[in-house]
């Protein structure tokens, strides 16, 4: 089993400050903590992106059907300029959005590119005197139409240089920053990969925005009828012809009994024997965090909640989720487990704070991998640290609600 990486820390951990003595230490989750500025008001600026595709010391994370180009399954490799200059041209941001727009032919394929931010703590690249670092892009260099070639013989390239793209959909052993930043591209190249029509007219779309958004552009120079002119679309009605990419807001949360000294706890039938973790669910439309987390833990488990707080949050880039981790305390008379409601779990206990805690210590891993050299077999196992569901755990054992330890 590889180690798990370090958590991310959170932002100036050492700074007193009026709130973290109310309410402690910030936690940061694996996927965020990202060390990039991505400057977002200069995503439109195609000189700026211009400028920082071509720096020296710009890196380039590579992507084949969402999946990495890694050096380990610890290590993503970077990637120059000159890597992928055959894939995406000699200057793909060489026009202005506007200009980029007027001039759209759905006919050419372009290879979805991402500029992800700048590490402001890497010397090198310099824009206006104020933005600084080093630049970072995503590239998508699946195989397919106009580039496909270009593509394979890049993939080629690269697997003889001992590189490979990650199969599998969890990447949770990368080092924190970098983890955060491979979220960050495979949401943005995921959300472009699965919107590439309007939702309005059916037209296709165009990325825009260095890959955060997606418009419906008025013309088409690939349509002969009507020099190109698309039909009237809805999107143009208003102040936006944008698309913006979609985060799915999702709420994970321990529960705890009425009287402070138990967790409840739950587990799906796909999972391996003894694993329970956290229960979890969608945050529905007009629906607070709170309502949602006290709804979800009724229809899949019956038990009925009070008070919810907020803990802390988790990006899920599989696809496109916004994990909100809370802490819920089941009522004096609502602690009775039905499963009848929801058929999501196949089973859901109450364990005492000793149990979760020598799980914590013991017996935590990714759902395809073993448990630790100490686990007993038949003992409970537990998510990874990397997992929002164990920070959430270790927080209540630790005494996040009660103010001290669980016994």
């Amino acid at each position: 089993m590889p180690p798990q990486p370090s958590l991310p820390e959170p932002a100036h951990p050492d700074v007193d400050s009026m709130l973290s003595r109310k309410f402690g230490k910030e936690v940061a989750n694996y996927f965020s903590g990202s060390p990039l500025n991505r400057v977002g008001f200069l995503r439109p600026d195609h000189a700026f992106l211009s400028s920082a595709i071509h720096h020296p010391s710009t890196t380039f994370l590579l992507f084949n059907n969402l999946e990495p180009l890694v050096k380990s399954g610890t290590e993503i490799a970077h990637c120059t300029f000159g890597d992928i200059k055959s894939v995406i041209g000699e200057n793909p941001f060489a026009e202005s959005e506007s200009d980029t727009i007027a001039q759209y032919n759905s006919s050419l394929y372009l290879p979805q590119i991402i500029f992800l931010g700048l590490d402001e703590k890497k010397e090198g690249f310099r824009y206006k005197e104020h933005y600084k670092g080093q630049p970072w892009f995503a590239v998508d260099v699946t195989p397919k139409e106009s580039v496909k070639a270009e593509c394979e013989k890049l993939i080629e390239k690269l697997k003889g240089e001992g590189l490979e793209f990650s199969k599998g959909r969890m990447h949770l052993s990368l080092p924190a920053q970098e983890a955060a930043i491979y979220a960050e591209a495979r949401h943005l190249l995921d959300w472009n990969a699965r919107n590439p029509f309007c939702a309005s007219c059916g037209y296709k779309t165009l990325s825009v925005n260095a890959g955060f958004k997606r418009t419906c552009p008025p013309k088409d120079i690939a349509h002969e009828i009507n020099q190109g002119e698309r039909p009237p679309c809805a999107t143009r009605t208003g102040i936006s012809n944008i698309c913006f990419p979609r985060t799915d807001p999702t709420v994970i949360m321990a529960v705890v009994s009425a009287d402070g000294q138990k967790i409840l706890l739950g587990r799906q039938k796909r999972w391996p024997p003894y694993w329970y973790s956290t229960l979890a669910g969608f945050l529905e439309p007009a629906e607070s965090v709170e309502e949602a987390v006290r709804r979800e833990v009724w229809e899949e488990s019956g038990i009925h909640l009070g008070r919810v707080v907020i803990h802390s949050t988790q990006p899920w880039p599989y696809p496109a989720n916004l994990m909100i981790g809370a802490v819920g305390q089941a009522i004096p008379d609502g602690e009775e487990i039905h499963l009848g409601h929801d058929a999501e779990l196949e089973d859901a206990k109450w364990f005492t704070a000793e149990e979760v805690r020598e799980a914590l210590r013991v017996g935590t891993s990714g759902l395809g991998e073993g448990a630790g050299p100490e686990y007993k077999e038949g003992g409970l196992r537990l998510p990874p640290k990397t997992a929002i569901a164990n920070q959430l755990m270790t927080a209540v054992v630790n005494g996040f609600a009660s103010g001290s330890p669980m016994i």
